[in-house]
């Protein structure tokens, strides 16, 4: 039988690894504290942007019973990290470290895997999430020119887990599924809808710097998927 984070366990020591604005992270906690309510958490941040640190900072302020858990904040990236690892040559191991929409911007996503991987305890977890090789965001990126150019920018969930297939690792996959209104997107100067094509395609200011053939392209792709496929985002 499979062991869940926090059994037997009265402190935890925890990484973020690309923690954001600490949404996410606050939600696993709350659950972890409803489970095991005795727990405390040993909480390391490592976040590259100073902005999202604030923001975090922010929401645990604005956040109510917190005591349990010991925030400590890195403003750096997973290469500081490692270098700092490596300087240093003894890490506290972490029992759950999560990497939530992080390895999208990872130059090589095998060594940052196999680098938080190094970083658990003998019963330690590593939670990873990325879109599904089935969801409409990966679709789009499929049948439009842009995973081609960049594919180590456009990463799937079937990708990591062939590589960790290969390695014979052992891991579960979970689906969470989510659905976003493309509407806006086929709105020609609307703003929200510039916003959302440069987050679905992971490029700044898109509609604004794009060859027109290739916005046409995108905005034909996404036609399509609206019609008949589903917008759906797995872990």
């Amino acid at each position: 039988m499979k062991r869940s984070v926090g059994d037997g366990k009265d402190k935890l020591n925890v990484i973020g690894g690309g923690s954001s604005g600490g949404e996410i992270d606050l939600e696993m906690f709350s659950q972890l504290r409803q489970k095991h309510p005795s727990i405390t958490v040993d909480n390391q941040v490592i976040e590259p942007s100073s902005q999202q640190i604030h923001n975090y900072k922010v929401l645990v302020s604005k956040t109510a019973d917190l005591d349990y858990i010991e925030f400590t904040w890195n403003h750096m990236t997973d290469l500081e990290l490692k270098q700092r690892v490596k300087e240093e040559k003894t890490i506290k191991k972490a029992d759950f470290i999560h990497i939530l929409q992080v390895l999208y911007h990872a130059k090589d996503p095998d060594t940052t895997v196999s680098f938080f991987q190094s970083l658990l305890s003998q019963t330690g977890k590593l939670l990873i999430t990325l879109v599904s090789g089935k969801s409409g965001r990966e679709i789009l990126w499929r049948k439009s020119q842009l995973a081609h150019s960049n594919p180590g920018q456009y990463l799937n969930m079937n990708d990591i887990k062939g590589r960790l297939d290969s390695k014979g690792t052992s891991y579960r996959s979970y689906q969470a599924p989510s659905y976003l209104d493309i509407s806006e997107c086929f709105v020609e100067g609307n703003a929200n809808g510039e916003l959302l094509l440069d987050f679905l395609l992971q490029v700044e200011d898109f509609s604004r710097t794009a060859p027109v053939e290739m916005k046409e392209g995108v905005l034909a792709s996404a036609t399509g998927l609206q019609r008949g496929d589903r917008w759906e985002d797995h872990l």
